[in-house]
């Protein structure tokens, strides 16, 4: 900042307080407020202030003309807000600009930069009761939770829009496209599709509702699908190829889910009349039947972790072998940690029947013990017990568990794609590729915070998880951009070229690994999650400034960025002076 005088003519000269900013690679000035009416001494004590000298007068006086009257933290929003307009996300939303559009646009930045339900985000916009500058940049600092419920209305009218849009720019024919549920976890009764369910969040006992995901290979978020409570995986994926032909209009992509999801049911009533391709993996049951029926033999992984075989009753199809010694290990590990908490659970129902005093009588108690104590880690199958109305006892069947262990670490994953179109080692990598899902429920879970929901519509729910998803798209891009200066391995080709093979553990490249020793990035600064990232964002804040002459109107400054903040809009490509004076 400076004092400018500008001549004016025949009258005195005005007194302009300006400052200087670079736009487009271009220096330029903005006038901040007039001090043409400020006395020469106070005058004279502020531009030295602003020169770093002290004023005569001491600095006392120089503190006391100016009052910050609030500081709203900026920088998150200045970088999801200008994120966002970079992607287009507006635009595809609605063509020409309205408010119900601009407070559409909030809830999901809000949802990436300050997750909450609808009422405290609705408070937050407020421009009395603010946490942040989103109501003021966006003109909704008037805004309520009704004009936020509006907008959720809205924008589910828009989804069906909006995804064929994401479809154009990230899929196309010949393209792996990955799918998986979740579920989230319910607040209240009223909702009809809130149930009862199989709780893969882990939040057990509660209603929930399911949701499909569709991405691209690369995890990028195109299209979500909320089912009832009850819903299984398999049932939703009818709709998904509905989806893929009828409204993305693609015809020869390559359908990968998870072996509990592409069942041979769906396989055959879904996925083969609409002519996709697809992946997937067999389940434990059948790559024993396999390894029974002579069609898996173990020396196979002598010279190599991968190999691929037909199988009669498989016509048409791939099946590739793999077996991964890290994950044998582990598994091997698990076992024999769970073998060890159901022994120690069978010995004390043993010492309860046995003992002198009060002991278990009867067959059926002593089953319904055994149940409740031992079985809940899923081991009853590696034992042998002998139970009568007095007596109890139990043995390790070695040979079930030797059997097991020969299938450690391998798994089969199943495709009806041509070698021509995918390798083995292609077939391999797309199927593991479902962990890009996977990470996206996680950050549903956790970083955009989807659970619990508080909604009791149908629609409000859905447009709830729709939004969801533009927030997870839109973390998805700030975060791939803002790479170097997270724990994120930037440099992917490298990694993937120091694997040996798809079947082994996923490295990370040296540039990744020097990140992770030193918590540092190439430059020095220290390495962030996306969700501290944004925290120091934050601090860099949008501060009302009001002189204490009544005369002076206030105005608006940035607190200066740090060099990490700088860096940090320079990856993004966005100013953090947007929404700013």
């Amino acid at each position: 900042m400076y004092v400018a005088r500008v001549p004016n003519r025949g009258s005195p000269p005005a007194v302009l307080l300006r400052e200087n900013y670079r736009e487009a690679g271009k220096v330029k000035s903005r006038t901040l407020a007039n001090l043409s009416h400020w006395p020469p001494e106070k005058l004279a004590a502020f531009e030295a202030g602003l020169r770093g000298l002290p004023p005569g007068g001491g600095w006392g006086e120089l503190a006391e003309a100016f009052e910050v009257v609030r500081s709203l933290p900026h920088g998150h929003v200045a970088a999801a807000l200008g994120t966002a307009q970079l992607l287009g996300l507006p635009e595809l939303l609605d063509a020409g600009p309205s408010r119900l559009r601009d407070l559409a646009i909030a809830l999901v930045v809000a949802r990436v930069v300050g997750p909450a339900p609808k009422l405290a985000t609705a408070r937050g916009l407020r421009q009395e009761t603010a946490s942040s500058s989103l109501g003021q940049v966006l003109g909704l600092s008037r805004a309520d939770e009704d004009d936020l419920y509006g907008a959720m209305d809205w924008v589910l009218g828009r989804q069906a829009a909006v995804e064929e849009a994401l479809a154009k720019r990230h899929l196309s024919e010949g393209t792996l496209v990955l799918y998986d549920v979740s579920s989230a976890a319910f607040e209240g009764k009223c909702c009809p599709i809130a149930q009862l369910g199989y709780a893969r969040d882990g939040v057990k006992g509660r209603l929930q509702v399911v949701y499909g995901l569709l991405t691209n290979k690369d995890g990028v978020p195109v299209a979500v699908e909320v089912f009832e409570g009850s819903t299984g995986g398999p049932g939703t994926v009818a709709n998904q190829v509905e989806k893929l032909k009828e409204r993305f209009r693609l015809s020869h992509v390559v359908f990968v889910g998870d072996r509990g999801m592409l069942t041979m049911a769906r396989v055959e009533g879904d996925l083969a009349p609409a002519g996709l391709g697809w992946v997937t993996a067999l389940r434990a049951p059948t790559i024993r039947s396999l390894a029974e029926g002579g069609y898996l033999q173990l020396s196979i992984f002598d010279q190599a972790d991968m190999a691929e075989i037909s199988h009669p009753g498989f016509p048409g199809e791939r099946l590739v072998l793999c077996r991964n010694p890290a994950l044998a290990a582990e598994r091997a590990r698990k076992r024999d940690d769970l073998l060890a908490a159901t022994e120690a659970a069978l010995a004390k129902v043993k010492a309860a029947v046995e003992r002198e005093r009060g002991p278990y009588r009867g067959e059926a108690k002593i089953a319904m013990r055994v149940a409740r104590d031992a079985w809940k880690y899923k081991m009853g199958k590696h034992f042998r017990l002998s139970i009568s109305d007095d007596s109890f006892s139990y043995e390790r069947d070695e040979a079930s568990v030797a059997a097991e262990k020969a299938l450690d670490g391998i798994y089969v994953v199943r495709a009806n794609v041509a070698a021509e179109q995918l390798s083995a080692a292609e077939v391999v990598s797309s199927y593991k590729r479902l962990a890009n899902v996977e990470r996206a429920f996680r950050i549903f879970n956790g970083d955009l915070d989807v659970r619990p929901i508080h909604h009791r519509n149908t629609d409000r729910v859905k447009a709830h998880f729709f939004l969801c998803m533009l927030a997870h798209y839109l973390e998805w891009h700030m975060t791939d951009r803002l790479a170097p200066l997270l724990f994120v391995d930037e440099d992917k080709q490298a990694a993937e070229a120091a694997r040996k093979s798809p079947v082994a553990p996923a490295q990370r490249s040296r540039a990744g690994q020097a990140k992770d020793r030193s918590k540092r990035d190439a430059q020095g600064q220290p390495v962030h999650s996306f969700a501290t990232l944004l925290d120091d964002l934050a601090t860099l804040c949008l501060n009302r400034i009001q002189p204490t002459d009544p005369r002076v109107p206030a105005f608006d400054k940035l607190t200066v960025p740090t060099p990490l903040q700088r860096r940090a809009f320079e990856l993004l490509g966005v100013s953090p002076r947007l929404g700013a004076a």
